[in-house]
């Protein structure tokens, strides 16, 4: 069908095509060999300048991964030994804690922790359900839980409890900084935005934890989160791990 061509262009005014017109100019431009094989070239050298750029960044955040996770388990070796007296110590039982969690693309993974509660704290849990202090309802947070022993809590509001997490930064189911991995029941009730957080390697640390850590309600979380993922960068990385020192220290928003 033949007549004006309406679409107005940014200044407002008519555009003088008509569909005839703009029909032949849209096959002699896509049709045209050279053309086509020309777009075809800049698509291509975009994409492989794109793939670089990307591979590059994630080859540095792994490197700073590894080299971060060796330094701190050499240098933190007799710590980690006095640590895991002192809980069996405090609760005979495993030094360890093995959680399934999400990791990227939500990829299953096994999470080390030092054990801060007590052996039969999961079947625990249930009864504490409906106390659960975390705005929002996803994952579940109490600041007196009663399964916490009394290390427990220490390691807990210094961040200890997270140091064998080094490992899995060694191995590569997480980094130094990045979302925290949830739990497979949590992601379940996440909603397509909330998912957002799967898109990148999980961390050790994260904006939201050094910026407040469990007071912090869970949807501001997964606003901190993706704001992370769209900005992530080394320097990013470098200033947050600065960062987690003080909160660690202080223990703000830690139980």
């Amino acid at each position: 069908m033949t007549g004006p061509y309406t679409e107005r262009d940014v200044s407002g005014r008519t555009s003088p095509w008509t569909d005839d017109r703009l029909r032949e100019e849209l096959i002699r431009r896509y049709s045209a060999p050279g053309a086509s094989r020309g777009r075809r070239l800049r698509a291509i050298v975009k994409r492989s300048a794109w793939g670089f750029v990307t591979g590059f960044a994630h080859a540095i955040k792994r490197l700073l991964d590894v080299a971060g996770a060796i330094f701190l388990m050499i240098v933190l070796a007799p710590f980690l030994v006095l640590v895991a007296i002192l809980i069996v110590v405090g609760d005979p039982g495993p030094v360890f804690f093995r959680q399934q969690r999400v990791g990227r693309l939500g990829r299953l993974f096994g999470m080390w922790k030092f054990r801060s509660m007590y052996v039969d704290a999961e079947a625990r849990k249930v009864a504490l359900m409906a106390q659960n202090e975390m705005a929002g309802g996803v994952t579940f947070k109490m600041k007196d839980d009663p399964r916490v022993t009394k290390v427990g809590r220490f390691i807990r509001r210094a961040s200890i409890d997270e140091l064998p997490q080094l490992w899995n930064v060694l191995v590569g189911d997480m980094s130094l900084v990045g979302p925290r991995p949830p739990v497979p029941k949590e992601v379940a009730e996440y909603t397509l935005a909330d998912r957002r957080r799967l898109e990148v390697t999980p961390g050790i640390t994260c904006i939201w934890q050094v910026s407040g850590r469990s007071s912090i309600p869970f949807p501001q979380q997964v606003e901190l989160d993706v704001a992370y993922i769209e900005s992530q960068s080394f320097w990013l990385d470098v200033l947050l791990l600065l960062r987690t020192i003080p909160a660690v220290l202080f223990g703000k928003g830690a139980y």
